[in-house]
């Protein structure tokens, strides 16, 4: 296998005629990586993907490999894969499409990576309110138990492995790894406090591996191609290709497959540039819960360390584009009043701190605001940054503390046409 930097990997099947279906994608290279990774050890399936480079497309970046080493080799409780497919990120919108397109990429890569783990169970935890994506892999894996690809002795290597397709109840706080198990085994979804970490005690007190749906589905490539051939696209410390969700004020909004470091200059030119050609003002490189960047941030390389060099985070790469009129503090007072929905109300921080981040922005939004406010939003946010039980309240303070540090004046102003009011009554 080789590839260019605009060679389709992960989309490859997409367009493809009845993508979803078994027969097309036998047709496609379909389930060949499986076989070829049951003749090896699941001790060398590791190694690979640690050679590979793969890091996790859920948002935190951390290794798959080293990730999936942390496994006891020993199997004297159960182990478990999970695949986080929650997909609550305001604006992530590319696991659905993936489920829907290609759900045996997904499937295949399950079943190799439940091998490597040494696992015989895996779970599927869809965002509940995605039915036609849990139909449609519910629809795979019976075709896969059909062929031969899950179930008792697959392939004929000995290797059993069970699939189970669920149906989250739909809150955002179930991305978060910990919160998702919890869910899973039935029970109100709130992060658990870690140690023990997942790979101890996670699913039914068992030890577990959380991915996301890219990064399992990226698996068979790299078991088909190699760990050399995966790293020729994207970047050293980043490598391989990424699904970016491009959504906002883009002539063609959608998923864009690109190497990992790629620029939004570049990515605005594969969607056909601003809508309407009204200039960009601000953008998410991953989502509202990574801090914003402005027009100067065109040429950043969006990988993890590329992202984070210029204060951000490349998150899930969904990119929200946002031209010139759109109010910042109008966007930002929207993803707060998101996350005070959001929150599990388990800390203390959170719970409170988004409330009252809602309340100061609605009320800045309805020109009541006063110049003091900023002070306190920033204020609010530094006691829920780094204080907070789980990621969602640094997440949550995000594009607040971004917005006032590139958009100062948009806030102040809210607060000027307040004063004037005020001096006009006074008169």
């Amino acid at each position: 296998m080789t590839a260019d930097p605009i060679t389709p990997v992960l989309t490859k099947r997409w367009l493809s005629p009845q993508s979803w279906r078994l027969s097309t994608y036998e047709d496609l290279e379909g389930y060949s990586a499986l076989r070829k990774a049951l003749k090896g050890s699941p001790e060398q399936l590791v190694q690979l993907v640690k050679d590979s480079g793969l890091r996790g497309r859920g948002g935190a970046g951390f290794p798959a490999g080293v990730k999936w080493s942390f496994m006891p080799p020993n199997e004297d409780k159960p182990h478990y894969l999970v695949i986080n497919a929650d997909e609550g990120e305001p604006g992530t919108c590319k696991d659905i499409p993936l489920m829907m397109a290609d759900p045996h990429s997904l499937i295949e890569g399950c079943v190799i990576a439940a091998y490597a783990m040494r696992s015989h169970h895996c779970f599927i935890y869809v965002r509940g309110e995605a039915l036609h994506p849990i139909r449609r892999l519910n629809a795979a894996v019976r075709e896969a138990q059909a062929a031969g690809y899950l179930g008792a002795d697959i392939l004929g290597s000995g290797f059993d492995l069970e699939l189970t397709v669920h149906a989250g109840a739909g809150a955002y706080i179930c991305g978060e790894e910990t919160a998702l198990l919890d869910s899973l085994e039935g029970r109100r979804g709130q992060p658990r406090l870690k140690p023990p970490f997942p790979a101890a005690a996670g699913l039914y007190a068992a030890p577990t591996t959380v991915n996301n749906v890219e990064t399992i589905a990226s698996v068979p490539y790299i078991v088909n191609g190699g760990a050399d051939w995966f790293r020729q696209m994207g970047r050293e410390k980043s490598p391989g290709p990424k699904i970016f969700s491009i959504s906002g004020h883009v002539e063609r909004p959608g998923q864009y497959e690109a190497p990992l470091g790629t620029t939004l200059r570049e990515l605005l030119e594969l969607c056909g540039g601003m809508k309407d050609g009204i200039p960009l003002k601000f953008w998410t490189p991953g989502g509202s819960s990574t801090p914003l960047f402005t027009a100067e941030h065109l040429d950043v390389p969006l990988d993890f360390e590329g992202a984070a060099e210029a204060g951000s985070m490349l998150g899930t790469t969904a990119v929200q584009i946002f031209n010139e009129t759109v109010s910042v503090p109008w966007a930002v007072m929207k993803w707060t009043q998101f996350y005070e929905h959001e929150s599990c109300g388990k800390c203390t921080p959170c719970r409170e701190g988004t409330y009252w981040l809602a309340q100061i922005l609605e009320r800045m939004v309805d020109g009541h605001g006063t110049e003091e406010d900023i002070d306190t939003l920033l204020d609010v946010c530094d006691n829920i940054f780094g204080r907070s039980f789980c990621a969602l309240g640094d997440g949550a303070v995000s594009p607040i503390t971004s917005g006032i540090k590139y958009f100062r004046d948009e806030f102040l102003a809210l607060c000027e046409s307040n004063k004037r009011e005020l001096v006009g009554a006074q008169a």
